[in-house]
């Protein structure tokens, strides 16, 4: 019997101390404790009253419905009000029964604590008030950051024990009773990943704290002891008796009467099943997680850290327009199914305007996750440059520097025929490489005609014309930002340079730009079309609308300003010559088969070995762009029959087939009951332009004075003979006729004078040719 005497005398001898000690926070008289200790508590008081526990943001669609939570501890923050008097009785009642009594120590019931505890030689009693408590939560929830320092703020040393009762009389005079109340029931752990009273209330019962009944305030109350104990979904019985020991508590102290008691104590737990829990980040965020990792990383861009994303409290309220995210998600998935073997179908959808650039939706067949298993993934398709590239949609870019530089979109282009050998398309070596076209085309056709049929020998020829670099500017001022800031990635050895992919195409004059090779954000592309559909404008393709914090104030973000990209007038033009791609280009059929009927700007594109292909389109009210591409680590050419894509040994997927068809899948629907919006107007300058100068027509003449007339007006001149029965050595023909761009060369036909033989009729000695065999459409 001596021990137990003995413990209780040394304890008592502390607790007198500790009682001194507290009494005189800043008085040095423990002989233990110097100024600086107590500077320290002080620092530590102002801290629990003006730094906030971690709590859980939320991003919501434009119209306020949440699509993600992002947090390191799921709480959110309420007022006194907003908790139900039941919550706030039951965690006094089996807590601190003396909270309004005392000044943030209970010097009566630690001294009953002491004596009971001594007596045992165990933990049967608690001597902290909720002060104290919420004084050790703060420690543990919001400044312990490893595990060390959680094991910290939870050791049960007597000098742990003293500087959370200093801080803890100090707090008193900061704060009120109902503030520290307040704050206790925000910052508690209640289990199941439920920090607070809030996150708790919906966990459990998937209802608000303000709705809180007493059998429901009790269990919640009775977890605080602990909360793997008395867990509801582990080991109900356990936490049923607990709860009603504290409505028992309730009772004895006049909270509730008998009746009320004898009610709550017959209820039973009622927890929902399965528990709410609420997925943390992106990957609970379903079809829009690719658009959540957008938000956090343009936050990121912006100056926002992880620590404020994933503890700052903020409501977010983004650009994401549900109906639209729908909409581009059964386009995307009927196009290319989710379960379709190494394909990917990525879009984004881009809002233009003069002051922003909102970003409606983004999505990829692929689901967003992270079992590569079952087809998931985490990169960011829909805005991430796609290696494969977007083909001729990139001719875009050629046709606007060819605009600025002075042509109009009228001007009538040279089309070389396929295999056509320019000067700037080399190898390493400087060797020519033959540009091929798809399909045969005229000898020439307006710029308009040939954004819509895309010959690639014409927009080879175009940009010998305009120069490669100017190209490349023209796209990153258009919204191709990436190209200026992702690092050149050696194709030999593939080591990242020190240089970007924009400054590496311009030093080394890459001709195939205009084709399209280089890395594509879909969204970016997109963002393209919004630019040139809000005057040339462009701006960040922005995924916020507003950012508040916990107490409702606005929080401002800093964003790329806008910017006058070219010329409105230019970027008006440009639309009128996109505008016939749904009607005689290459994406007429994919409009045709959804009804499409209404003014329309786009441009398709396919790489050459048809890995990957692209559509662009704008309308006045949205601008949208779509890749398919094959994802795998060796991607193989795709076909497209009609069906969904798959890997082959000769692709013949376009961007007027998949691309084109979930283009208009996606936005028709959007726009069907809307009455059609037209086009703004072009501007003369732009139609015909000017840069060009009038060839004279030699057409009849002799081929000498035919080349001497052309070449004394500074024109170059190349000749080949042709059949025909004109005089030997007359021009017939010439190209470009009419007007040519400066230092173009003019092609003069000039006739052999002679026409060959027709050939033997069918029968005539000789068996009749077989009927062609049919040939596949475009």
């Amino acid at each position: 019997m001596l021990r137990p005497i003995g413990v209780l005398a040394g304890l008592c001898v502390l607790l007198g101390v500790v009682t001194a000690g507290m009494a005189f926070p800043l008085v040095g008289g423990l002989g233990i404790m110097s100024n600086e200790a107590g500077d320290s508590v002080t620092s530590s008081s102002v801290d629990l009253v003006s730094n906030p526990a971690p709590l859980t943001t939320t991003l919501t669609d434009s119209g306020g419905k949440p699509i993600a939570y992002l947090f390191d501890q799921n709480r959110t923050q309420v007022t006194n009000e907003q908790i139900s008097p039941a919550m706030k009785a039951a965690i006094l009642a089996i807590e601190d029964r003396r909270f309004y009594e005392h000044q943030g120590v209970d010097w009566q019931g630690t001294l009953r604590a002491v004596v009971a505890n001594s007596a045992s030689g165990d933990v049967k009693q608690g001597a902290s008030t909720l002060t104290q408590q919420y004084v050790k939560n703060y420690m543990l929830y919001v400044d312990a950051r490893t595990e060390a320092e959680r094991l910290k703020a939870t050791e049960q040393t007597p000098a742990r024990k003293l500087k959370e009762a200093r801080i803890a009389l100090q707090l008193e005079r900061q704060l009120s009773k109902d503030q520290i109340l307040n704050r206790y029931l925000n910052i508690v752990f209640l289990g199941n990943g439920s920090y607070g009273v809030a996150a708790a209330a919906r966990t459990y019962f998937n209802t608000t704290p303000d709705k809180l009944t007493v059998p429901q305030s009790a269990m919640l109350a009775g977890m605080v002891r602990s909360t793997t104990q008395f867990d509801p979904v582990q080991h109900p019985k356990t936490a049923t008796d607990r709860r009603n020991v504290v409505i028992d508590q309730m009772r004895q102290q006049g909270m509730i009467d008998d009746a009320q008691a004898k009610q709550a104590t017959a209820a039973p737990l009622g927890i929902v099943n399965p528990l709410v829990r609420v997925p943390n980040g992106c990957i609970g965020a379903g079809d829009t997680g690719f658009f959540c990792k957008y938000v956090v990383q343009y936050l990121t861009e912006a100056g926002f850290s992880d620590e404020q994303i994933n503890r700052g409290g903020y409501t977010i309220r983004t650009t994401l327009d549900r109906g639209a995210m729908e909409k581009v998600k059964a386009s995307l998935d009927k196009e290319v199914p989710p379960d379709t073997p190494n394909v990917a179908n990525t879009m984004s959808l881009v809002q233009p305007g003069k002051d922003k650039h909102r970003v409606l939706a983004m999505g990829a067949s692929r689901p967003f996750g992270l079992d590569a298993d079952r087809g998931e993934t985490s990169y960011g398709l829909p805005y991430q440059p796609v290696n494969l590239g977007a083909g001729s949609i990139y001719k875009i870019f050629t046709a606007a520097t060819a605009l600025e530089k002075g042509l109009g979109i009228n001007y009538q282009m040279q089309i070389p025929p396929s295999g056509y050998a320019s000067p700037i398309y080399v190898d390493g070596a400087g060797r020519p490489i033959p540009v091929k076209n798809t399909g045969n085309f005229p000898g020439s056709m307006t710029l308009t005609d040939a954004l819509a049929k895309s010959p690639n020998t014409g927009f080879i020829k175009l940009e010998e014309f305009t120069g490669v670099p100017d190209v490349v500017d023209m796209s990153v001022r258009l919204g191709m930002k990436s190209l200026a800031k992702s690092p050149f990635v050696d194709p030999n050895t593939g080591e990242r340079t020190d240089r970007s992919i924009a400054e590496v195409i311009k030093q080394q004059r890459l001709a195939s730009f205009t084709l399209g090779v280089t890395p594509t954000s879909v969204l970016e592309l997109a963002n393209v079309g919004a630019t040139l559909s809000s005057g040339g404008r462009w701006c960040p393709p922005t995924p916020i609308d507003s950012i508040t914090d916990s107490t409702g104030k606005n929080v401002p973000i800093t964003e790329e300003p806008c910017d006058q990209a070219v010329d409105p007038a230019l970027a008006n033009t440009l639309l009128t010559g996109m505008s016939h791609d749904d009607t005689i280009g290459t994406s007429a059929n994919a409009a045709k088969a959804v009804g499409w009927n209404r003014p329309m700007s786009g441009k398709t594109g396919t790489t050459q070995q048809h890995k990957s292909a692209a559509f662009v389109g704008a309308v006045p009210e949205m601008s949208g762009s779509v890749i398919t591409f094959d994802n795998s680590d060796s991607p193989r050419p795709l076909c497209d029959g009609g069906g969904a894509p798959f890997a082959c040994g000769e692709g013949n997927i376009f961007g007027g087939k998949t691309p084109a068809r979930t283009w208009f899948g996606a936005v028709k629907p959007l726009l069907d009951g809307k009455p059609p919006t037209p086009l703004p107007p072009t501007d003369p300058r732009y139609l015909e332009g000017g840069a060009e100068s009038k060839v004279p027509e030699v057409l009849g003449r002799s081929e000498g004075d035919a080349r001497g007339e052309l070449e004394g007006q500074g024109w170059k001149v190349g000749t080949r003979t042709v059949d025909n029965l004109a005089p030997k050595g007359t021009v017939v023909g010439q190209e470009p006729r009419g007007a040519a761009l400066p230092g173009e060369q003019v092609t003069l036909q000039i006739s052999s004078g002679t026409v060959p033989a027709p050939p033997p009729p069918p029968g005539a000695g000789a068996p009749a040719p077989a009927a062609p065999a049919p040939q596949p459409g475009g």
